[in-house]
Formats: C-alpha cells, structure tokens, sequence
C-alpha cells in the first residue's frame, strides 16, 4: 500500500480490501454447503459471527457520536478510521437476511405450534411474531444508517473546508442520535439474542450486549491503528499518549461489562425466581460450565490485572495482545449467549462456526477498508487536530 503524508490519502490501498474479500466469499461459499448440511447448526453459528460485529460496529456509532458530545480533542486524530467502521452498517443489514431466513430455526416464538401449546408465548405474540420482528429490524437498521450517513457525510464535507456551522449540526445529530441509539440497540439486543429462549427475560440484557460491544470496538481500533503503524502510516500522528488512551477505555469499559454482566447475575440469583434462574441454569450444565467460568475469568480477572498498569496501556505488544485477547472473549461471550439454545447439555464447536466467522469478518473488512481508504484518513482541516496529534496524559 502506497500513503501520502502531505494529504493523508492513500495512493494505493494495498491488498488488504481484496484478500479480506476472498476470505468472505469463500466463508460465504462454506456457509452456503452448511446450510443444506445442517441448516440449524448453520442458524445458530451465523447468528453468533453476526452479533459479534454488529455488536462491535454498532458501538462504533456511538463512539463516534460520544466523541463529538463531548468536544473530545484526543480522538480526533482516530475518529475517521471509526467513522468507517461504522460505514458498514448498510452492509450489516443486508448480512441480517440469513438470520431472517432462518427465523423458524432459531426462534422457538415463530412456531404456531409451540404458541399455540404455551400460554407466555401466546402472551407475548404480539410482540414476538415473526412478521413485527422484520419490520422492527428494518427500522432499526434505517435509524443506525441514517445516523452514520448523515455523520461520516458532514465529516467528509469538512475536508473540503472547516465550518463551525457543520460542527453544531454535527453535535446535534449526535445529541438526536443517542436517544435513538439506545432505544434501538436495547430492543434489538432483546430480539435478536433474548428471544432466542422467550421464557426468559432481563431488563438490562440490552446494556449487557451493548457493553461487550463498546469493549470490541476498542479493542478493534486499537489492532487497526497498530497495523496501520507497522506499515509506516499515522505513525507520528497516533502516538503512544493515544494507545494509552484506547488502553483506559478498554480498561474502564471491560469494568463496565464486568458490573452490567454481575449485576443481571446478582439480581436474578437472590431473586431466585424459577423463569428467570433457568436461563443461567442452562449454562451450568455439562461442558457449558466450564465457558461460565471462563467468561467472569478471561473477559475481567485476567484483563484486569494486566491492564491496571500504566506500562501495560503505554506498551504496543501488550495493547496487542490484550485487544485481541478481549476480542476473543467477545465472540465466546456471544457463543455463550447462543449456542447453548441449540446444544443444551454441552459444548458442541463446529466447523460452521468457523466459517460463518470468516464470511461475516472477511466482508466486513473488505467494505470498512475501501470506505477508509478512499477519503483522508484524519479530518485534514479541523483546527485542532494539531492539539490531537500533540496530546498528552495527564
């Protein structure tokens, strides 16, 4: 790949886009040969590679409208390679349509049979019904689209000239945005993951999903932009003060999820009410108990220690090896929430699995690459990216 300094653009955008799209395809062409070998097992394992970056790229929304709320001056220098992260959400939804297809194989809801035997189901059928969930899924992506469109559209037209104007508009999109963000991801966080077993229901299950993400998509930026540092580019310009930054949100938002993920635990445990406990009961069964204990264990206690330290946050190797430690747990922290509504007794890894992750990650990639290079990689005419770039911990 070729990158000019002058103007912060890319000459070349190298082979990355296009390798990241073979992968796809060829993941997509193994998903295709799972679904006519075990169309459920395939369900399940597609639904757990999607929520694992939906989960990430969803929070990048939120990064990005969190940073212009707040007027931050540090992430300026890292806030176009999230703008194009987020950009793959019209990608992402049309990505949901195996999951729309295979409604009746992941949704117990959606049999007439099955509600028509259980009187919660029949209870909640107005709102679980296979026809609702498709049209609440598509309002949730036009919202998050709409959103990051308006957003990364107002960023690139300050490229071609700062305007403090497009600056307020951009605030205020932002301030709209939240409100919307978190009613949308809750109530899809509910649909997509909870309803997986509609006898169960927890009302901060959406701030669970939406913790795991904002943890993903630090942890992301961190691998894109140490990449991007082994190959010469940004190198001056994102600078070890940032990776310490990115190493205090990893650390504050991996506490996060630590307490949303004790406190749905705790409550539930002393509640002790039967159609609340069996959800966790599930997952305390044969091998299942072993990714329980590991989740609390990998996700937080190890993490934790290592990330205290300031050294940890200001080492480039050890930022590395804990984003992609974390990004791990995340899809065993999704696996966990899925799969065990498929296998109930045990732990079952199957290739399918495998090969949904690299269709949905391979695409992925490919589509956050070319809209990241195809614009300057940092907002070239904000007056403050010069104090970005300088940016020092206190």
């Amino acid at each position: 790949m070729e990158f000019d300094k002058e103007t912060y653009r890319f000459k070349s955008p190298g082979s990355v886009g296009r390798i990241s799209l073979i992968v796809g395809v060829l993941g997509a062409a193994l998903c295709v040969a799972a679904y006519f070998i075990d169309s459920k097992q395939f369900f399940h394992s597609y639904l757990t590679a999607y929520s694992f970056w939906i989960t990430i790229i969803l929070c990048s929304l939120f990064f990005v409208m969190l940073q212009h709320l707040v007027n931050a001056v540090w992430s300026i220098i890292i806030r176009r390679l999230v703008e194009s992260i987020m950009m793959t959400i019209p990608l992402m939804a049309i990505l949901f349509i195996p999951v729309i297809f295979g409604i009746h194989d992941l949704y117990h809801w959606s049999h007439a049979d099955a509600v028509a035997a259980d009187k919660l189901l029949q209870s909640k059928s107005a709102y679980l019904n296979t026809g609702f969930f498709i049209v609440r899924s598509v309002i949730y992506f036009a919202v998050w689209s709409l959103l990051a469109w308006m957003l990364h559209r107002a960023s690139i037209a300050q490229d071609a000239g700062f305007d403090e104007k497009r600056v307020r508009k951009i605030r205020k999109i932002g301030a709209a945005g939240m409100i919307l963000f978190a009613i949308t991801v809750t109530f899809a966080g509910f649909d997509w993951l909870m309803s997986l077993d509609a006898h169960w229901y927890s009302t901060i299950f959406g701030v669970y999903v939406f913790s795991g993400g904002l943890l993903g998509v630090v942890a992301f930026i961190t691998l894109a932009f140490i990449y991007l540092r082994k190959h010469g580019i940004l190198k001056n310009e994102v600078t070890t003060e940032h990776y310490h930054d990115l190493g205090k949100l990893m650390f504050a938002f991996m506490i996060f999820w630590a307490y949303i993920a004790f406190s749905q635990y705790l409550l539930i445990w002393y509640a002790n009410i039967p159609e609340e406990t069996i959800w966790y009961h599930h997952r305390w069964v044969g091998s299942w108990k072993i990714i329980s204990l590991l989740i609390p264990i990998g996700h937080f206690t190890v993490p934790f220690f290592i990330m205290i330290t300031r050294g940890a946050k200001r080492s480039l190797g050890m930022m590395t090896i804990m984003a992609l430690w974390l990004l791990a747990m995340h899809w065993i922290d999704v696996y966990w929430l899925v799969l065990p509504n498929l296998s109930h007794d045990n732990v079952q890894l199957s290739w399918m699995d495998a090969a949904s992750l690299l269709a949905v990650t391979g695409l992925f990639i490919s589509v956050f690459w070319r809209t990241f290079t195809s614009n300057a990689v940092v907002p070239v005419t904000d007056p403050r990216l010069g104090a970005s770039i300088k940016f020092t911990n206190m």
